[in-house]
């Protein structure tokens, strides 16, 4: 009370595998009717999911009514944010695996689905990066510190 539900990913309370689905909205909607001067309930997720999720119960279609559609991140964008995460770990890479890189989200950017994760590919890629790093890493001998903050472009090719 007095403040924030945010809850992501709300479509997954309905459909398959949801046992308490239908219960949970249902006390949701009570709380938001009761004490509508005492919580902000906010939803997030892929923008059909959410629509479908909407749909499904007339109690949500009318205390849902406004709705803030975020664009996905440009390529140049994720570049940035993956070179954010690079600066926070404090690595430093390589000229030619940075261009790779580049090369690499756009493409992933321009043949994206509608399930693509944005931001969070940009994690699970920067993840993979440096676990490529450490694999690379181990099979080697008197590792310099150096060496423990750079990235290759070998540990960058690998990705899929």
């Amino acid at each position: 009370m007095d403040g924030v539900l945010f809850i992501d990913e709300a479509y997954t309370l309905v459909g398959e595998g949801s046992d308490y689905g239908s219960e949970a909205i249902a006390t949701l909607l009570k709380r938001m009717e009761d004490d509508r001067n005492r919580l902000v309930v906010i939803l997030a997720g892929y923008t059909n999911e959410i629509k479908e999720f909407i749909d499904s119960n007339p109690g949500l279609q009318s205390r849902f009514n406004r709705y803030i559609e975020f664009e996905d991140y440009k390529a140049e964008e994720l570049v940035e944010i993956f070179r954010s995460n690079l600066k926070k770990a404090k690595y430093k890479i390589k000229r030619d695996a940075f261009e790779w890189l580049q090369q690499y989200i756009s493409y992933k950017v321009a043949t994206k689905d509608e399930n693509f994760g944005n931001a969070r590919f940009i994690r699970n890629t920067f993840e993979k990066v440096v676990q490529n790093q450490a694999n690379r890493l181990a099979r080697q001998a008197n590792i310099s510190n150096e060496e423990l903050t750079i990235i290759t472009i070998d540990d960058v090719n690998k990705l899929k």
